[in-house]
């Protein structure tokens, strides 16, 4: 199932880089917003359940195609991008095994524990 689950996430994460390529920024760009997501593991600086909040929020795929969305619908190419990295990170990170946090532990996820 684990392996099934990684395909499915490489697919997301290869959608995420089709649909940045749409977008009229250099590829360079992809590659220097790709990580700014793990903005969100700040929060743990205070504790487990701002840290989990936060990097939830910066590591959930609805709220990703929501900004995404609303780019496309607005015509604003900044939240287009803002979107797709999102996506696209929070897919890198389903890949490698790093899933949404529960606010007991960074290493308990909705996939299993790290």
């Amino acid at each position: 199932m684990k392996n099934l689950i990684k395909v499915e996430e490489l697919a997301m994460f290869l959608l995420s880089m089709y649909l940045f390529s749409l977008l009229d920024y250099a590829w360079w760009v992809y590659l220097v917003f790709i990580l700014t997501p793990d903005i969100g593991m700040l929060g743990y600086s205070v504790n487990t359940k701002v840290g989990a909040t936060a990097y939830n929020l910066f590591h959930h795929k609805g709220i990703a195609i929501l900004i995404g969305f609303a780019g496309f619908w607005w015509q604003l190419p900044e939240m287009q991008l803002a979107g797709i990295i999102l996506f696209g990170h929070a897919s890198i990170d389903r890949i490698l095994g790093y899933g949404l946090k529960f606010d007991d532990n960074f290493k308990h996820t909705h996939l299993g524990n790290l």
